[in-house]
């Protein structure tokens, strides 16, 4: 008699061969946006937020955007409010505050969770395949996502690590 595989075996297996191009998100000015219309650029993909000690790693994410776009780099923003309170905008008032305070000109995203219960697919993959220190979850805003061409996570960077401080890796990963 054939044994029938497990269905946490399917599933596994399939999301091995997921990329980042098999998810969609609402983008901050409404629509939805397929990951895959970013297919063969290397992505950063970042949970922001407008009042964190981190913020002001915006103006660094749009120096790497300004400077790379040209070659196939993308900066991804996705606002959430899961900590400690530091988003708690609507997506409009947070468009206009990364527009006018940093000049953020990639395409942030419609406000969403990252961890838990309602954390948004695409980061419960990211967190699958780039676990960070200690755990897999996401502990605080502006952790970043490195993706290669193929769509694949590379790398992940701890919400203090400065955007220009990854500048080499973007570099290698549009260089390969």
């Amino acid at each position: 008699m054939t044994s029938k595989p497990h269905l946490d075996t399917l599933l596994t297996k399939e999301a091995d061969f997921m990329s980042v191009y098999d998810f969609s998100a609402k983008t901050i000015e409404g629509p939805d946006k397929s990951l895959k219309d970013y297919e063969g650029k290397v992505l950063l993909i970042v949970n922001t937020a407008s009042e964190c000690g981190f913020t002001p790693q915006f103006e660094g994410l749009q120096d790497l955007y300004e400077k790379y776009q040209n070659q196939g780099f993308e900066v991804l923003g996705f606002p959430c409010n899961q900590f400690k309170n530091q988003d708690p905008g609507t997506d409009k008032q947070i468009f206009s505050f990364c527009e006018d305070n940093y000049g953020v000109s990639f395409q942030m995203f419609s406000k969403i969770d990252v961890k838990g219960e309602h954390a948004h697919p695409l980061f419960t993959y990211l967190t699958e395949q780039a676990k960070g220190l200690i755990t897999k979850e996401i502990k605080w805003n502006f952790t970043k996502f490195l993706v290669n061409k193929q769509g694949e996570v590379i790398d992940r960077f701890a919400p203090q690590t400065e955007p220009k401080s990854i500048e080499k890796e973007i570099e290698k990963a549009l260089n390969a």
